[in-house]
């Protein structure tokens, strides 16, 4: 993969800015992660720790757990018997899936969002995903402004003068 345009980076930073924010102030629960191995769209400078962190808020935006991108490795036991899981393993779709999202993401806010002059809030997964691991459908409001009628449609969309 090519290195990280400076934008993307910037936005990547801020696509990050709630998760590592949370890290910095202290994880609610110590978990002892090992180093991460196989990052691909995260910084490989991260620890264990705070791709952890990370973790748990993008499964918190989609309401999913760690199951869903990463698959178990039957060969190892946690110590309340349920098979550890293989990180660093690629084999499940749903983990590709995640990081072409990490990647679009990153896209919008540098090259979009990044680009509004009046600065424009980051984009993060919640803002679609709200909590979903499939985005639920956005159903417009109803039009509330019945002081103001619609626009009258064109009555000759011929182009003729009707002469």
């Amino acid at each position: 993969m090519k290195s990280a345009s400076p934008l993307f980076s910037a936005a990547f930073v801020a696509l990050l800015g709630a998760a590592t924010v949370a890290f910095a102030q202290g994880p609610a629960h110590h978990h002892e992660a090992p180093p991460p191995t196989n990052l691909q769209v995260l910084p490989k400078t991260l620890t264990g720790e705070q791709v952890h962190e990370i973790m748990h808020k993008w499964a918190a935006a989609l309401g999913t757990e760690c199951t869903t991108c990463h698959a178990e490795d039957a060969t190892r036991k946690m110590p309340n018997g349920r098979p550890m899981l293989n990180f660093a393993d690629d084999s499940k779709p749903e983990k590709s899936t995640a990081r072409l999202m990490v990647r679009m993401v990153g896209d919008i806010n540098s090259n979009y969002i990044g680009k509004l002059e009046s600065g424009g809030e980051p984009v993060s997964c919640a803002t679609c995903h709200r909590g979903h691991l499939e985005p639920p459908p956005f159903v417009a409001p109803p039009d509330h402004d019945h002081d103001h009628p619609a626009p009258a449609a064109p009555t000759n969309l011929s182009g003729s003068t009707g002469r």
